[in-house]
């Protein structure tokens, strides 16, 4: 089977029918419409065999896994997903391997719906590189620089499990009724689109959080030339991580990474609105610390002062 086959067998069906979209996978580029008055958001992530997955893991929790983390990119900026490349590299061409990355592929596109758009198909080690396009009406992006002193900090789920997961990969002991769970958190990430609203019409900051809590809200402060205060009970340490790890729960919630929720900033004057709102919504913030003028991060247990936090999380290097 060669590069053009494959394409049409596999990915060229991967679409949705957004009226953006004039002309897709098959040319040499594609054809495409922002809408009026919104601005394009692009990121790109690439993903390595045995370093961000698993080679023996199915190829479905691949595929669904590498479009979520893409994604959670767009939420971060209060933006909605709408494209997707993808360039993949493979050892072998594998045909039932490439039946089951297709389907985790469509599994995870479709909801939103984002369409695939293109991309490329090469012989190597394992990898692949999607790129994700997102639409944000003109002006209502969020970035990392907006935090200002006296915002309150949240974020928008529990934290810990995916990083629990990865450390059972490696070692026994982990409750037969409990992996299921836990494995899930790592494949299946559910990036915060849903938020995307609110967002957009209060937080003043955001990132998602997927190379630890400290380690991502660091880089809030330091793009926003401010520091932060978490507090140690407020932080949402996830059951399983708080069962398994006890004492040492809260370093997963805070330098685990894999999660991708989202950690935002808003001021203190739009928080009884955006608690209403997500009440009204069905949705829960967890309000975990506040911005402050010092630079750096601090943790405040109950029973101490503020101690110093160094940003500790996945090092890409």
């Amino acid at each position: 089977m060669d590069e053009f086959s494959l394409i049409e067998r596999f990915f060229k069906s991967i679409a949705s029918d957004r009226p953006d979209v004039i002309l897709g996978v098959g040319d040499d580029a594609a054809i495409l419409n922002v809408p009026k008055d919104h601005q394009l958001l692009v990121s790109c992530d690439t993903l390595v065999a045995d370093v961000h997955f698993c080679t023996d893991w199915d190829a479905y929790d691949i595929a669904y896994k590498a479009v979520m983390v893409n994604i959670s990119d767009i939420a971060a900026m209060a933006g909605r997903p709408s494209w997707i490349t993808l360039g993949l590299t493979l050892p072998t061409l594998d045909e039932a391997w490439l039946q089951r990355f297709s389907d985790g592929l469509r599994a995870a596109l479709l909801p939103y719906p984002v369409a695939l758009i293109g991309g490329d198909t090469t012989r190597g080690p394992m990898s692949m590189t999607l790129t994700v396009h997102g639409f944000v009406p003109v002006g209502r992006a969020v970035r990392r620089s907006g935090a200002r002193p006296g915002d309150i900090i949240y974020v928008t789920g529990e934290l810990g499990a995916a990083a629990l997961a990865v450390d059972f990969l490696t070692r026994e002991g982990c409750d037969a009724q409990d992996w299921p769970l836990l494995l899930d958190k790592l494949q299946h990430p559910t990036p915060r689109v849903d938020w995307v609203d609110y967002l957009q019409t209060h937080a003043t900051a955001c990132i998602d959080i997927s190379d630890g809590l400290s380690a991502d809200l660091h880089h809030i402060c330091t793009a926003s030339l401010v520091g932060a205060r978490l507090t140690v009970d407020q932080i949402p340490v996830h059951p399983l991580v708080k069962k398994y790890k006890q004492g040492h729960a809260l370093d997963f919630a805070l330098s685990g990474g894999d999660d991708y929720e989202l950690c935002f900033t808003i001021p203190p004057a739009r928080e009884a609105t955006l608690l209403r709102e997500l009440a009204s919504a069905g949705l829960q913030g967890y309000a975990i610390g506040t911005i402050e003028a010092t630079t750096g991060l601090r943790l405040k247990r109950p029973d101490t002062e503020c101690v110093p936090l160094s940003p500790r999380g996945y090092a890409h290097f």
